[in-house]
């Protein structure tokens, strides 16, 4: 295995351009070393990009929230900008393996790896997230998170492809947004399910929403039949109810070490109902 450590982004492009498939990034190696110890990935070369600090960056503009790829998720969790325009990142990034994993793990690896149970994900999924990715020689492409994720472990990254950063809007000040994981224990757990929603009420109508879910699927995906079932709507039991049934019926959970596929169809449809009635009581 031949190891490049290379200068900046344009060097890191240029090897990945020229040798293709046979390169493995690596930044915080929390999923990348795992893997080559399982020997599930065997790179012909290692990229290491971790040293790149122009790719490591929270910024607030006027209308929007870009975050560098190589931010770690203890940088999401202690970042004042993400508190204050998506705690729910913030909350997300926290619930993740543990302070030496967090110190090391980045953003753009957490989305580049693409579990299904991805922390990150589900959150950004209800922030309407869009991932800025580059290509040597090739104009930069925005993708919208709900479309960059294909499959267990699968993107729609090219080759030669590098997660630039991720930004979304900021939300509006009348939303409300709530966050929910479910794991066998407190700390260090992947995720047996993971539940975002954002709500934004005219009294008590439902005018917006947008519902994210992790682990009940092939990939992290938006409810929108159950964004559907409650837009426009006036909020109570009967409403609640027909979201629960409606999202039972949209995922697609497996049965794993972690959880039964029935479990975790049950456990989507109480987190959720726990969300709808914590935001709109």
């Amino acid at each position: 295995m031949e190891y490049i450590r290379p200068q900046n982004l344009k060097e890191a492009l240029r090897v990945m351009k020229k040798r293709g498939g046979r390169t493995i990034l690596i930044a915080g190696g929390t999923n990348v070393i795992p893997d080559m110890r399982g020997k599930t990935i065997k790179p012909q070369v290692l990229l290491d990009i971790s040293h790149l600090k122009n790719l490591s960056y929270v910024k607030e503009e006027k209308k929007r929230i870009r975050i560098g790829s190589l931010t770690t998720i203890s940088e999401l969790v202690s970042s004042k900008v993400i508190q204050n325009f998506a705690s729910i990142l913030s909350e997300a990034a926290n619930q993740l393996g543990n302070p030496l994993v967090r110190s090391r793990a980045t953003i753009g690896g957490n989305l580049a790896d693409a579990s299904p149970a991805a922390d990150t994900a589900v959150p950004l999924l209800v922030l309407d997230a869009s991932i800025v990715t580059e290509r040597d020689g090739e104009k930069r492409r925005e993708i919208p998170i709900d479309q960059f994720f294909v499959g267990p472990n699968q993107t729609v990254l090219k080759p030669d492809e590098i997660i630039k950063e991720i930004f979304f809007p900021k939300p509006d000040p009348k939303s409300k947004i709530a966050y929910i994981k479910l794991g066998l224990r407190n700390a260090m757990a992947i995720s047996v399910v993971s539940v975002a929603l954002l709500m934004e009420m005219e009294r008590e109508e439902c005018k917006e929403v947008r519902i994210g879910l992790g682990a009940v699927a092939p990939k992290p995906m938006r409810a929108y039949g159950v964004e559907e079932v409650l837009t426009g709507k006036k909020i109570n039991g009967k409403l609640i109810q027909s979201c629960c049934e409606e999202v039972e019926k949209e995922v697609q959970p497996i049965t794993d070490i972690r959880a039964s596929a029935e479990y975790r169809r049950s456990m989507t449809s109480v987190l959720l109902r726990r969300l709808i009635q914590q935001i709109t009581t």
